[in-house]
């Protein structure tokens, strides 16, 4: 599809001299995509190479809205490098000369937690010397459960909570300063692993993240997890609900022999002995046919059902790759009322 205009105008910016940014989103937009599933960064990392630039930091492991710099993609000098030593690239990027091989970049969590909202927003937080009354009228306020004890942005003191606050009471603590009733706060860079987070925060309640600029640009709690946790899930628990409806519509229908004429031609090392053996494609390929179709005895339009099963299948492919970012909500709002759909057809098909 050639280079965006919008990157193509990057390019000449950063060729100028000038500064080019823009955020996640933004870069996303202009590919069409909605979010970094495995195709969209791939078409992006190829645009961004006809374009001769990289972004900085790079656009897959940040926060959607954050911004990124677009850079002059830089070569490896490999005059003088020789086999397992290391290699700077694209400026803050390390990779290893490994035999046999050209240079590789070293991977990174596939998930960092600064792909998170919350550990995007700098947290409200009070000073060691403020009172507990102070943090408690904030807390009940915000409904928070914890608060960061802070002196400035980048001094982390501890972390003052309810929890906090009621062990100490309980153990006749008498005092009206925050720094008497804090504990130690737990924090983590904000390209650390959200799984190592995840760790944390069951332990600790929740962590701190601290940006490369050593500021605390974030708080993460388990209310953010079970958020991050549903973004994630409900997609796939309504894929495995419509394959769920689908086998039990097509196992009624179809004899082993048929099921096996949907089977993919190019696909000849697997063999079909149960409807669970197909495939999603092979689903769609099997109900596309307008006499497989009518064995089902539905009373609806085949190509405007089977349009949506080839959307559907689209969508499964890139939530497979378990990409962090908010689903597209058009797509989100597609499997919800197939599944919706496919379930008032079970309950009322005899």
């Amino acid at each position: 599809m050639g280079i965006p205009r919008k990157l193509e105008e990057m390019s000449k910016r950063v060729q100028c001299g000038e500064q080019a940014t823009a955020t996640v989103r933004e870069l996303l937009s202009w590919f069409g995509a909605y979010r970094r599933g495995w195709w969209n960064v791939k078409a992006i990392r190829k645009g961004l190479d006809e374009a001769g630039l990289i972004t900085s930091p790079d656009f897959e492991g940040e926060y959607i809205d954050a911004s990124v710099i677009f850079q002059v993609k830089q070569s490896v000098d490999t005059v003088s490098a020789t086999v397992g030593d290391e290699v700077s690239i694209r400026d803050h990027v390390t990779v290893h000369l490994v035999p046999g091989q050209g240079p590789a970049e070293r991977p990174e969590p596939a998930h960092r937690i600064s792909r998170l909202a919350s550990a995007n927003t700098p947290p409200l937080f009070v000073k060691p010397d403020a009172t507990v009354a102070e943090a408690i009228t904030l807390m009940l306020r915000h409904d928070y459960s914890q608060l960061p004890v802070m002196q400035s942005s980048r001094e982390l003191k501890g972390l003052f909570s309810w929890k906090s606050l009621g062990s100490r009471l309980a153990m006749g603590k008498s005092s009206t300063r925050v720094a008497d009733f804090m504990e130690t706060a737990k924090e983590m860079s904000s390209d650390g692993s959200l799984f190592d987070a995840v760790q944390i925060i069951a332990e600790h309640d929740c962590v701190l993240v601290r940006a490369g600029d050593r500021t605390i640009c974030g708080i993460v709690t388990g209310y953010d997890i079970s958020k991050q946790f549903r973004q994630l899930a409900e997609p796939f628990l309504l894929l495995a609900d419509i394959e769920s409806h689908i086998r039990y519509l097509i196992s009624k229908a179809f004899t082993l022999p048929q099921l096996q004429q949907a089977k993919d031609p190019d696909d000849q090392d697997r063999s079909i002995t149960d409807v669970r053996d197909m495939t999603f494609g092979e689903y769609v390929r099997l109900l596309q046919n307008e006499d497989n179709w009518a064995r089902l005895n539905m009373k609806i339009d085949r190509k405007t059902f089977t349009g949506w099963l080839e959307k559907i299948r689209d969508i499964r492919n890139d939530v497979m790759h378990f990409d962090p970012d908010p689903m597209d909500p058009a797509d989100l709002k597609l499997l919800r009322d197939i599944t919706g759909l496919l379930d008032r057809c079970q309950r009322l098909t005899p």
